[in-house]
């Protein structure tokens, strides 16, 4: 699953050149396609391969959070005590615990909803988080923005067509993930200037860990064959992966320049969904999509512009 724009505000680069612009938007592209990756693989282990779901989500954050254990000396942490070492514990916790929902509902919706639906209802949340920032952060939205922000739920009305069409109950599953997520982006944003990032990072990773054992030892199956476990150890890397590239893009070149190729998961969601699962999108979703997107990108660039006195 992808980081939403702004859920990770990155420190500004004033301008980027050429190259390094080029080299972020493709490593933007390849963190969207891992994530999409992920959470396709989540899907099919869980529909396909009959692994419990709790399993997949402990595993998913276990083999991370050993790949961040790994890569802790490169990082110029000195001590694994140092990670622990934060100034909003009780925020950090709440945070971490909101990451594992996000995940543990998104899993499940992912057994009965289509890739594409569950990314529609996750691009959501940079809108969501826009309009709950004013009351909780005190970064209130102007009458633009605040349109956007309408047109985007307008969107969301027209992939779901309440009353009007057969959708899974499942799909409260989707907003729930949506839900938490929002939840963690506004406790990252208020903590943002208390801890630094690579503890939020361990904590959301720890707290993961933890939380998941007592579940997925209640369900904890041995019996598969060796695709199947390659394929489940495969998730933490694909999360991985994804969440480093992520971050290197931002560090290249400005938001402004690689956020809109977040976006592109939609696309790459919706042909994954369709070579592996034979899920063909409607046009309903296909429209409400579009409208999502394109309220997103227009609340970003706003936001830009308000940032920088326009």
């Amino acid at each position: 699953m992808t980081q939403p724009p702004d859920v990770f505000p990155s420190p500004p680069t004033p301008l980027a050149p050429a190259g390094d612009a080029a080299r972020a938007i493709g490593l933007m592209i390849v963190a969207v396609l891992l994530f999409s990756c992920l959470d396709a693989a989540a899907k099919y282990l869980t529909t396909r391969g009959g692994v419990p779901v709790a399993q997949v989500i402990w595993v998913r954050f276990i083999v991370q959070f050993v790949l961040l254990m790994v890569m802790v000396p490169a990082l110029g942490v000195l001590s694994l005590k140092s990670m622990f070492r934060t100034k909003k514990l009780g925020w950090q916790l709440v945070r971490s615990a909101m990451m594992a929902l996000t995940t543990a509902f998104n899993f499940l919706a992912l057994q009965y909803l289509r890739l594409d639906q569950t990314i529609t209802i996750m691009f959501l949340t940079p809108l969501i988080v826009a309009l709950a920032a004013g009351p909780l952060l005190g970064e209130w939205v102007g009458m633009r923005r605040l349109v956007a922000i309408l047109v985007g739920f307008a969107g969301i009305l027209i992939v779901v067509r309440p009353g009007l069409a057969a959708v899974h109950p499942a799909i409260l599953l989707s907003f729930a993930s949506m839900a938490a997520y929002v939840a963690f982006a506004l406790i990252t944003r208020h903590i943002a200037s208390f801890d630094p990032p690579l503890v939020t990072l361990f904590f959301s990773m720890f707290a993961g860990v933890l939380l998941g054992f007592p579940f997925a030892a209640a369900t904890w199956q041995w019996d598969f064959g060796a695709p199947v476990w390659a394929l489940l150890l495969t998730l933490g890397i694909l999360g991985g992966a994804g969440h480093y590239l992520f971050i290197l893009a931002y560090r290249l070149a400005p938001a402004g320049i690689i956020t809109p190729f977040i976006y592109l998961q939609i696309v790459s969601m919706s042909a994954l969904g369709y070579v592996i699962f034979g899920d063909i999108p409607d046009i309903w979703t296909a429209i409400g999509s579009t409208v999502i997107v394109a309220s997103g990108i227009y609340l970003f660039y706003r936001e830009q512009a308000v940032k920088g006195g326009a």
